[in-house]
This record gives C-alpha cells, sequence and structure tokens, in this order.
C-alpha cells in the first residue's frame, strides 16, 4: 500500500483528493495537514467521509509526513517550492498542485505570481503532469507540477491539431469556470450570491494562466502559436468549459480522424461525434475531458469544445491520475467515477 500524505487538505481541491484517495485500493492516507484545523477530524469538517475515515487534520510539523511515499501539495502557490526539497531528499515523491513548478522560465512565472522563486533548481526537475504528453516522463519523475485547471481544458482540446502542424499563428480560448475554481476561501467577487444569475470575463487583459499554457503549446507544435486566452465565471459550482479558435484552412485534413487516433488509448479523454456539444455536467465528478469539434459555414476556422471537471480532471483527479504512472498502477484506479447527472 501507498503511503500518502496531504498537505493542505481543508479545500475544495484538498477535499477532492481525499475522497478519490479514500477509493482508491492501493493507498492508505495517513497524513492530512493543516494549520488552522489541527485536531479536528477531517469528518467533521467534510461529512460526506463520515464512516470512510477517522484520520484527524495535523500541522504541517507532522513528523509523518516524512515516512510517505508520496505528498500532495494542494496548499496556494509558494507552499510547496518551501517544502518539496526537504521531502525530496527523503526519497519522496512530490505532486504539486499548484503553480510552483509548471512555468520553467523562472522570470515568467515570478511576473504572473508576484513573488521571488526560491528554488530554480526543482523548476528544472519537474515533470509537467499532463499525461497526455508527459506520460514517459512522469513515470521516472521525483516532483510532478499538476496542471492547471484552464490548461488543462485547453491543451488537451488544441494538441491533436496543434502537433499535426495544421494550426499556425494566432489561436483562441475563450474558457468558462466554475465558482470551486476560485478556491475555499476566495473574494468576495467569486461568492456565489454575486455570480449567481450572472455571467462575466475577468483578467481578461492577462491571467497567469496564459503563461503556462502557450509553453505546453509551443513544446509540442512545430509552428509557432500565439495565444489570445480570456476566461470568464459562470454561475455553476464546477466544471470547465473551453472554446478554442483556430484557423485551418486545409480541408485535406480528416480532423475527427486525428482526434480519435491521437486519444484512442487515452482512458480520460473522450473525442465525441464531429458536430457534437459537450456539456459540462456530463463530466461532473468524473476525471474526463470530453471533446469535440466544428467548422462554422464550413469555412477556415474551426472550434474545439472542450469540457471538464475543474476540481476532477482539472486538479484532484489529475493528480491521482498522475501518482498512478509515478507507482505503475493502473491509471484508472481511484477514478472510475461517472459523471454525475442531473
Amino acid at each position: 500500500m501507498l503511503k500518502v500524505g496531504i498537505v493542505g487538505g481543508t479545500g475544495y481541491t484538498g477535499a477532492e483528493l481525499i475522497r478519490l484517495l479514500h477509493t482508491h485500493p492501493e493507498v492508505d492516507v495517513e497524513v492530512m495537514t493543516s494549520r488552522g484545523d489541527d485536531g479536528i477530524r477531517v469528518d467533521e469538517l467534510f461529512p460526506s467521509l463520515r464512516g470512510y475515515t477517522d484520520i484527524k487534520f495535523t500541522s504541517p510539523e507532522n513528523p509523518n509526513l516524512k515516512t510517505c511515499d508520496v505528498v500532495f501539495f494542494a496548499t496556494p502557490n509558494g507552499v510547496a517550492m518551501r517544502s518539496s526539497g526537504e521531502l525530496l531528499s527523503l526519497g519522496i515523491k512530490v505532486i504539486d498542485l499548484s503553480a510552483d513548478f509548471r512555468i520553467k522560465d523562472i522570470p515568467t512565472w515570478e511576473k504572473w505570481y508576484g513573488m521571488s522563486h526560491c528554488c530554480p533548481d526543482l523548476v528544472e526537475e519537474a515533470v509537467y503532469g499532463l499525461p497526455e504528453i508527459n506520460r514517459a516522463k512522469i513515470r521516472d519523475a521525483r516532483l510532478v507540477a499538476n496542471p492547471g485547471c484552464y490548461p488543462t481544458a485547453v491543451q488537451l482540446g488544441f494538441i491533436p491539431l496543434a502537433e499535426s502542424g495544421a494550426v499556425f499563428g494566432h489561436v483562441i480560448a475563450d474558457a468558462k469556470s466554475g465558482v470551486s475554481g476560485a478556491g475555499r476561501n476566495a473574494a468576495l467577487a467569486f461568492n456565489f450570491c454575486e455570480v449567481g444569475d450572472s455571467f462575466k470575463s475577468y483578467a481578461a487583459s492577462g491571467h497567469r494562466h496564459l503563461p503556462e499554457i502557450s509553453q505546453g503549446l509551443n513544446q509540442i507544435s512545430p509552428r509557432k502559436l500565439d495565444l489570445t486566452f480570456v476566461p470568464h465565471l459562470l454561475p455553476l459550482i464546477r466544471g470547465i468549459h473551453a472554446t478554442l479558435y483556430m484557423h485551418v484552412p486545409d480541408r485535406s485534413i480528416d480532423i475527427q480522424g486525428l482526434f480519435e487516433s491521437r486519444y484512442k488509448d487515452e482512458p480520460f479523454v473522450d473525442v465525441m461525434p464531429a458536430g457534437s456539444h459537450p456539456d459540462t455536467r456530463s463530466v461532473r465528478g468524473s476525471n474526463t475531458c470530453r471533446i469535440s469539434w466544428h467548422r462554422p459555414q464550413d469555412g477556415d476556422t474551426v472550434v474545439v469544445l472542450s469540457v471538464e471537471d475543474n476540481l476532477v480532471k482539472g486538479a484532484a483527479g489529475q493528480a491521482v491520475q498522475n501518482m498512478n504512472i509515478l507507482f505503475g498502477c493502473d491509471e484508472r484506479l481511484g477514478l472510475s467515477g461517472i459523471g454525475s447527472v442531473p
């Protein structure tokens, strides 16, 4: 059995990690930390876990964290980079769900995240944990940088056409997220009373996930891609819908065949029939990213639709998928949940 620790277990992502890992047949969750909730039972904070665990939150200084096989960081940006080095030196694998190790260019990361990075050497070593691109590298990694929620949906939608070189130049990602993406301690603007019965964009002049997406796309594309990324806030609790626009004038490309071939062996990417319109509720609670495409008015623009649960494939589920790859488990373990409808 894998001994697992979770640092920062009280946020939405941490809660989702706990939920998924307690259904995993090869895992014992031994430590869950929360400085503010030290000594409180996990199922007191999350009643859905009653009958599944009797573990209590402890402080991050808990020495049992150093006996784990793998530690997840479900913490705000800037925490994992200060704590990962010691764990790695003890032979413990680290999966970071924050942005601390995602962006390879340190000045770019510091610009977008507003702080100095304390361990650029680990950034260089970290493997970006998008299994559909880096599965082989993840297997041999010590440190995995779990992708962001928007970057997962957007990259998976672009990858087949970007890799093939069929798309180049300016591309657009118009993405919408449920309010859980802002975290459990979000500002007033993300309170459901503020976003309910409303719809708006935010960070339209520049969002911190832009460099992460651009980095990923330009690592796989033989042709330069210039990305415009605009996020929006939906009056939903969870779910992401990304609408992607790209110029693909070549009619000889079998786009449906390209997507189906690229993802035929991927357990958590579902390519729908051409012309479909995937919805967020079809993936709610599951680790699936569901994708379809359109060519409006038979023009030169291809529109790809990509949906996921921002807390599962966009965060905790992908982290568990990465853990499974790291330790040679079946990728589906702990992730067999079907989307909850209605």
